[in-house]
C-alpha cells in the first residue's frame, strides 16, 4: 500500500502531463516571444522525413507503372493522380502551368496526410523511446521533449502556407506580366477612376483590400490546417489521461475509467482518419484555388 501511495504521489499531474507533451524539442530555449533563432527540430525532422518517404513511394509508383492490370498500389496511386489533375483541369486553366501545379498538389496532398497519421501513433511510443535515448546519452530522460505532429506545429502549417502565397505571387506576374499584375493591384477590385484624385484614392484603397487578401488567405490557409490537427493532439491527450488516471488510481473501481479510455481512444482514432484526409484535401483545394486566382485576370 505504501508504494501504491508513493507511485500515486509521483505521478504527474494532467497539467504537467500535457504541458510535456506540447513542448517542442528545440535547439534552445525560446525567450522571447518572437525569436527566430530557435528552431522546433522534431517538426523539422518528422516534416522532412516524412516528406521523403511520400517522394520516394510516388518515385516508386511511378517508375514501376505498367500499362496492364494495375497492383493494389498503383491503382490508389493512379486514383490519387486522377482525382488531382481532375481538380486541377476544373480550377486551373491554363494547361502549361498545370504540368507544375498538380504535380506539386499530388505532393502537398500525399505529404500532408503523412504528417497528419503521426496523431494516430500511441501518444507516449516515439517520446518515451526518446525520453529512453537521452537517459542512455546521460541526458536527463523527464525533460527530453518531442512532439511528433508536424501538422500540429503553426511553424510548420504557416511555413506551408506562406510557400503557396509564394508561388501565387509567382503566377500572378508570370501570367499577368510584372505591369499587369501591378496596375490590377490598383484597380481591383473597386475598378477605378477618370478623375485624378478619385483614381489615387481608389488605388489606395484597392492596393489596401489586395493585401489584406493576400494576408488573410495566408494566415487562414496556414490556421486551418494547425487549428484542427492541434485540437486532435489535445484531445488524445485528454483520451491517454483517462488510462493513466486508471492505471495510478489502485482501485478496482477504475476499470470503468479503463473502458472509457480505449472505447474514446478507439472511436476517436476511427473519426480521425477521415479529418486526417479531409484537412489534407482541403489544403490541396484550397491551393489550387490560390493558383487558379493568380491566373485570373480581374
Amino acid at each position: 500500500m505504501a508504494a501504491e501511495n508513493h507511485a500515486a504521489e509521483n505521478a504527474p499531474s494532467a497539467s504537467d502531463y500535457i504541458a510535456h507533451h506540447l513542448t517542442h524539442w528545440q535547439n534552445h530555449k525560446q525567450t522571447d516571444i518572437v525569436d527566430f533563432s530557435v528552431f522546433n527540430l522534431d517538426s523539422l525532422f518528422f516534416s522532412i522525413l516524412l516528406g521523403v518517404v511520400g517522394c520516394f513511394l510516388l518515385y516508386r509508383a511511378a517508375k514501376n507503372v505498367t500499362s496492364g492490370v494495375p497492383g493494389r498500389f498503383q491503382a490508389a496511386v493512379e486514383f490519387l493522380y486522377e482525382m488531382v489533375d481532375s481538380q486541377a483541369k476544373s480550377i486551373v486553366h491554363n494547361e502549361k502551368s498545370r504540368k507544375m501545379v498538380a504535380p506539386l498538389a499530388l505532393v502537398i496532398f500525399v505529404w500532408i496526410i503523412l504528417l497528419n497519421s503521426m496523431d494516430l501513433l500511441p501518444l507516449d511510443f516515439l517520446p518515451e523511446i526518446w525520453g529512453w535515448v537521452n537517459g542512455k546519452l546521460g541526458h536527463d530522460p523527464h525533460h527530453a521533449f518531442l512532439r511528433v505532429v508536424p501538422t500540429a506545429d503553426l511553424s510548420v502549417t504557416m511555413g506551408m502556407s506562406v510557400s503557396v502565397l509564394l508561388i501565387c505571387l509567382y503566377y500572378n506576374v508570370k501570367i499577368k506580366g510584372a505591369g499587369g499584375w501591378a496596375h490590377e493591384l490598383v484597380t481591383a477590385p473597386f475598378g477605378t477612376s477618370k478623375n485624378p484624385v478619385f483614381a489615387v484614392l481608389l488605388g489606395l484603397v484597392n492596393f489596401a483590400m489586395q493585401m489584406i487578401e493576400f494576408v488573410a488567405k495566408t494566415v487562414s490557409h496556414g490556421m486551418r490546417l494547425f487549428g484542427n490537427m492541434y485540437a486532435g493532439e489535445l484531445l488524445f491527450m485528454l483520451i491517454a489521461l483517462l488510462g493513466g488516471a486508471w492505471a495510478f488510481s489502485f482501485e478496482p473501481g477504475s476499470l470503468a475509467l479503463l473502458l472509457l479510455h480505449v472505447g474514446a481512444g478507439f472511436v476517436w482514432a476511427v473519426f480521425h482518419i477521415l479529418i486526417i484526409i479531409l484537412q489534407a484535401f482541403v489544403f490541396m483545394m484550397l491551393t489550387f484555388v490560390y493558383l487558379g486566382q493568380a491566373h485570373d485576370s480581374h
